[in-house]
């Protein structure tokens, strides 16, 4: 657990300087999920929340089916808008109910299951998740006002620069428009 709570802070440093800039050009949105939302991930009980996928993709179905059923009873005409907006639907809904496997997730994100643990437990895995996303928000924070500090500074930089050139030729006209003067009280 100490190497994983480590990291993140090494991974914020060394990264988010970049991700920040590139991410914080015209909107700066937190790339990751909010601490707050994983937090909560890591209360559920995931019995549940298999019950409720499983009583979703029962619905799909029965919705799949009252499409072909009423696709099959109407006529050509009044058809068309609604059969692809449905086909288009079913095909979102299908794709985001798909079945995933935590432990491929687990897999993929080098997540170990704790000592004494056989395999790692949704807990387990939000609550590293839930520590590496605050750390990392807390870091983004500070590299935001940085970044701000930054921008304001050059802003202020330009406006600064701009406003010595406004003023040296504003001095310059009138150094000019004296020497006219003095030359044109010369030749009279």
């Amino acid at each position: 657990l100490f190497t994983i709570r480590t990291a993140p802070k090494a991974f914020c440093r060394t990264s988010l300087h970049t991700t920040s800039n590139t991410l914080m050009r015209d909107t700066c949105v937190f790339p990751l999920p909010e601490p707050h939302d994983l937090f909560q991930a890591s209360q559920m009980k995931f019995e549940d929340f298999q019950k409720d996928l499983t009583r979703h993709r029962r619905d799909l179905r029965a919705c799949s089916a009252e499409v072909e059923k009423v696709c099959k009873l109407s006529d050509q005409d009044n058809l068309q808008p609604f059969k692809d907006k449905m086909e288009d639907f079913l095909a979102q809904v299908t794709h985001l109910l798909l079945p995933f496997s935590f432990l491929e997730l687990t897999v993929f994100f080098s997540v170990k299951p704790k000592a004494g643990e056989k395999e790692v437990s949704p807990n387990t895995f939000f609550s590293i998740w839930h520590d590496f996303s605050s750390d990392f928000k807390e870091q983004w924070k500070k590299e935001n006002k940085s970044i701000l500090k930054e921008r304001l500074k050059a802003a202020e930089e330009c406006f600064r620069q701009a406003k010595e050139k406004a003023t040296y030729k504003i001095k310059d006209k009138k150094i000019k428009i004296a020497i006219k003067n003095i030359i044109c009280l010369d030749k009279e």
